[in-house]
C-alpha cells in the first residue's frame, strides 16, 4: 500500500488541536452512541490518537458531527463483533490502499483479538487459507461491495445463514462508512501522524 501523502503536502491541512473551533467539542462527543454495545478504546497515552484525521474534520465541524454520529454506531453500537468489524475495515483499507485507515485499524484489530497472522491474511483477501466460511464470506462481501456495490447471491447466502438482519445491515454500512473515509484520507492526502509511523 502506498501512503496517501506520498508526494508530500496534505491537500487539506489538518488543524492542530489548539486551533479547533468550539463546535468540535460536540462533534467529538457525537462518536459516543447513547447505548454502546462495545467498549470505547483505551485512553492509554501510548496509543495512536488520530489527530490528523480529527484535525481534518475540524475544518468542517458540522460534517464531523454528522459523520461521527454514524461512525459511533459502526464502532461502538454495531451488532457485529469487534473482530468482525475490524476485519471489514481492514479489508476496505487494503483494497483501497488507504494506509492511514490501515495503520489506525491494525491497532483496533489487536484490541478485537485479531492476530498479526490474521491481519496479514486480511490483506491477502478471502482466498487466503485459514478462514472460516463466514470470515471468508465477510471479506468477499467487502470486495464485492467495493467492486460492484452489491453482495453476490452466493456470498449473501453464507452471510444470511450466520448473521441476522441487523448484522447484515451493519456489515454493508460498515463497508460504506470506511470506503468513504478511505476516499477522504486519500483525496485529501492526510499525512500519517507521528504515532502511526
Amino acid at each position: 500500500m502506498s501512503p496517501e501523502a506520498a508526494a508530500g503536502a496534505a491537500r487539506i491541512t489538518p488543524l492542530p488541536p489548539n486551533e479547533w473551533p468550539d463546535e468540535m467539542r460536540g462533534a467529538l462527543a457525537a462518536i459516543r452512541p447513547p447505548n454502546p454495545r462495545h467498549p470505547l478504546p483505551s485512553r492509554d497515552p501510548g496509543r495512536p490518537k488520530g489527530l490528523n484525521v480529527l484535525g481534518m474534520l475540524a475544518r468542517h465541524p458540522a460534517l464531523a458531527q454528522a459523520f461521527n454520529t454514524f461512525n459511533g454506531h459502526i464502532l461502538f453500537a454495531t451488532t457485529l463483533s469487534p473482530r468482525q468489524r475490524e476485519m471489514l475495515v481492514l479489508r476496505v483499507a487494503a483494497v483501497r490502499e488507504a494506509i492511514y485507515e490501515w495503520k489506525q485499524h491494525v491497532v483496533l484489530a489487536a484490541d478485537a483479538g485479531l492476530t498479526p497472522e490474521e491481519v496479514a491474511r486480511i490483506e491477502e483477501g478471502p482466498g487466503a487459507t485459514g478462514w472460516s466460511p463466514l470470515d471468508a464470506a465477510m471479506l468477499s462481501a467487502v470486495d464485492e461491495l467495493l467492486r460492484d456495490a452489491m453482495v453476490t447471491d452466493v456470498t449473501w447466502g453464507v452471510l444470511a445463514a450466520a448473521l441476522d438482519v441487523e448484522q447484515l445491515m451493519d456489515l454493508v454500512f460498515t463497508v460504506g462508512a470506511y470506503d468513504a473515509l478511505a476516499m477522504a484520507f486519500r483525496s485529501f492526502a492526510i499525512p500519517l501522524d507521528d504515532d502511526l509511523r
